[in-house]
């Protein structure tokens, strides 16, 4: 992460993690599959060692996605007032849907502004 940046343009950190993409270069995928970090950057060979999201992306997701699904689904049992099994036909999927795909942007957002900002994990100075 300390290697010199002067060949790479700056990339807007929220564009390229919500597309997955390299944190340096922009061009590189940074996912290998849905949600698991590449160890390196196809393009660039950035080393992703770095890439660290913990559970922040899935705090928010949590909170997001709750908030949509269950406020449809009251909105649509006040309203409509369907059978108990067309709210798990409904509700269930997009879920699971909604939590898939918003946790895969909110990680991707989290490492680019990892890298943007040079965030390490802390440390005490005892010196």
């Amino acid at each position: 992460m300390n290697e010199d940046k002067a060949l790479y343009p700056p990339v807007d950190p929220v564009v390229t993690g919500i597309k997955g993409l390299c944190p340096r270069c922009g061009q590189g995928k940074l996912f290998d599959g849905l949600l698991k970090v590449r160890p390196a950057c196809s393009s660039c060979e950035l080393d992703y060692g770095f890439a660290d999201s913990g559970d922040g992306p899935v705090v928010f997701v949590i909170l997001i996605v709750g908030f949509v699904v269950v406020g449809a689904a009251l909105w649509m049992e006040i309203n409509v007032n369907p059978p108990l099994w067309l709210h798990f036909l409904l509700w269930i999927p997009l879920a699971v849907i909604l939590s898939l795909a918003l946790t895969r942007m909110l990680k991707g957002v989290l490492i680019n502004l990892q890298y943007r900002n040079n965030a390490r994990p802390g440390e005490i100075d005892r010196g």
